[in-house]
């Protein structure tokens, strides 16, 4: 039985690599799923792409949706590195929309800040229906 040979890739390659099969999805998806849709174009660890996921969050390329245990692809240069991302998942196709809400997040901040909490990160998540889904079932 031959064994195929892989090339290790630097970090900043792994991290391209993966940041473009995010955005090439369209769509939050698992690093399991990142993995399948990579398969033809290189072999991945499920750790090495968690490893690269964690550098794409820390820089700001890339978000978690905790509700869903998935990645998308930042797509609001407004908070690239700091600040907070806000998202609506619509439950019914899964669309995601990334937007701003600088008021929100500094009224939280300032919570934050009267109570003494030191936040790590800061991911909003809103759920419910996106405006196609609700004019469908209309």
């Amino acid at each position: 039985m031959t064994r195929k040979v892989t090339k290790r890739r630097p970090a900043q390659e792994q991290d391209k690599l993966i940041f473009t099969a995010l955005q090439e999805s369209g769509r939050p998806v698992s690093a399991y799923e990142i993995i399948d849709q990579l398969r033809d174009r290189a072999t991945l660890a499920p750790q090495t792409v968690y490893r690269a996921l964690d550098r794409l969050i820390a820089s700001g390329s890339a978000h978690r949706l905790e509700s869903l245990n998935a990645f998308v692809a930042c797509c609001q240069s407004t908070h690239k590195g700091a600040g907070a991302a806000v998202f609506a998942i619509c439950d019914d196709c899964g669309t995601v929309s990334e937007f701003a809400e600088p008021r929100a997040v500094e009224a939280l901040a300032s919570w934050a800040k009267k109570a003494k909490y030191t936040v790590r990160a800061m991911t909003l998540e809103l759920r419910g229906r996106c405006s196609a889904c609700t004019a469908r079932m209309a």
